[in-house]
């Protein structure tokens, strides 16, 4: 039985401004309109003999991805969380090393969750025609039948027949230039470098230990001290943060005299900018790809995706535009590898607009920020049915809820009360609050801040359900709130 490890972690800074800090792409329906890139991920795997998919992601995702999962019936899912991100080889030992923890040894099929695969029926057989090598020892990876000479993707080179229809890894080698590619490409020897493996669990500590130990032992030590809170497995942050940044090529799949490429030709691609999204979508007669809300007047090759309002272009070639509902992306086609230089410049200016989106996502729902100004914020709240917001106060900010539908269960201070549709409560500025979601529909309602500071780290929690409450020292209203 394969044990699928997903990597959910990455920020995919190129897909801006729909992949966020707080929302990369691996949790945006991309290729896909009804499935996140991490969904998909999950049902490719349907009718394999698989165990249940064990999630590694970030910290600040956490409830993010449980809710994904849970949206596919997985609400069972076990997710462990890198406190900071460290790359692919010590977020894969983490997995090793909890799974050898319970005592077994399972073979790891490590997957990126943000990767596009055309044709499922092809990428199940790469796999079990890798599964014998793995069982017998080797460290496979997927290598990418190229379709072009691609200067954004690494590559590797094919050595002797390794049977089964596979070869020994020659060499890895980094993202070439055009004249590289082009070679790599006649001579029929190169695969790109898909970021896919499949190895026994033990196979690949062992390699680790011989490689480097260095990593090992942190991931070791961070994993001594596992905490446990709803389905998250979180290990120790300083120790973890002491570990070396490493993939799993440099740290192993270089050095290791076991390393074996199984090729693959599914339609595959990683996304890795909007250009990359264009040539995977379906396009209309003039070459443009678009979603949503368009209208597209003699204007060709155009990728064109309208989050919220109408988009309608006019005379233009070869451009990507996507509109969110704070920001829009006008770049051309031949630059969008450079986005990820407006998303540094938003960092050194000091914007929020590379953090999140408007629509934030919390583990009892979603806030959308609808307006905002000088001392005032209004936003427009979903909670799920069944849900509650912790027990918290602001020391900053009056809070004014008004419910549009549903029914809200108000607890203000020393007093619990149900607030129905149009109906509104008023939490004062220090007041001990919380709302809770008794029904079984959505809870929407807008709500009215007002105050001195409306940052969202004026929050002081006293309970919560998950898990967002950090030890106390002291007086209880000295609790450090977290994100």
């Amino acid at each position: 039985m394969l044990q699928p490890v997903i990597m959910a972690g990455g920020s995919g800074s190129r897909l801006w401004p729909l992949s966020r800090q707080l929302n990369p792409k691996q949790f945006l329906a991309l290729a896909d309109q009804q499935l996140t890139m991490l969904q998909a991920t999950i049902k490719r795997l349907d009718g394999l003999d698989c165990a249940q998919p064990l999630l590694i992601c970030n910290e600040q995702h956490r409830f993010l991805a449980a809710a994904q999962l849970d949206q596919l019936g997985m609400d069972d899912t076990r997710i462990i969380l890198e406190p900071c991100g460290r790359n692919t080889a010590p977020a894969i030992a983490l997995a090793a090393i909890k799974l050898h923890t319970i005592g077994q040894d399972p073979l790891l099929l490590v997957l990126p969750a943000d990767h596009k695969i055309a044709d499922t029926a092809a990428f199940q057989a790469s796999l079990r025609q890798a599964i014998p090598l793995a069982e017998a020892g080797k460290l496979v990876t997927f290598g990418i039948v190229p379709t072009a000479a691609e200067t954004g993707y690494g590559y590797i080179q094919q050595g002797e027949p390794a049977g089964d229809g596979a070869f020994s890894v020659s060499r890895f080698v980094e993202k070439p230039d055009a004249a590289a590619a082009d070679d790599y490409l006649r001579s029929g020897q190169y695969l790109w470098n898909s970021g896919m493996f499949l190895f026994r669990a033990s196979r690949y500590l062992e390699e680790l230990a011989d490689h480097r130990p260095d990593i090992l032992t942190a991931c070791r030590q961070a994993a001594l001290d596992n905490t446990y809170d709803l389905l998250f497995t979180r290990v120790h942050a300083e120790a973890f943060a002491a570990c070396p940044s490493e993939s799993i090529d440099y740290a192993v799949m270089e050095h290791t005299a076991d390393a074996v490429v199984v090729s693959l030709d599914a339609g595959w691609s990683d996304i890795g900018s909007w250009s990359a999204l264009w040539d995977i979508s379906d396009k209309d007669a003039h070459g443009n790809a678009t979603q949503g809300d368009t209208l597209a007047h003699d204007s060709r090759n155009t990728l064109i995706r309208a989050e919220h309002r109408l988009v309608a272009t006019l005379g233009v070639d070869d451009l990507i535009i996507v509109e969110t509902k704070d920001a829009v992306l006008v770049a051309h086609k031949d630059r969008v590898q450079e986005v990820k230089a407006l998303v540094e410049q938003l960092k050194s200016t000091g914007r929020q607009e590379h953090i999140s989106h408007r629509e934030v996502y919390r583990p009892w729902g979603v806030y959308d920020s609808i307006d905002h100004g000088y001392r005032y914020q209004v936003k427009h709240i979903t909670v799920k049915p069944g849900a509650k917001l912790s027990l918290q106060m602001h020391h900053h900010r009056a809070e004014h809820w008004i419910v549009v539908c549903g029914t809200a269960k108000v607890t203000n201070g020393d007093k619990t009360y149900l607030v129905t549709e149009n109906q509104s409560s008023y939490i004062p500025v220090g007041q001990v609050h919380t709302l809770e979601n008794p029904g079984v529909i959505d809870l929407q309602l807008i709500e009215v801040q007002s105050g001195s500071y409306l940052g969202e780290d004026d929050i002081v929690r006293f309970e919560d359900r998950y898990g967002r409450v950090e030890k106390v020292t002291g007086d209880t209203r000295a609790v450090t709130p977290l994100k």
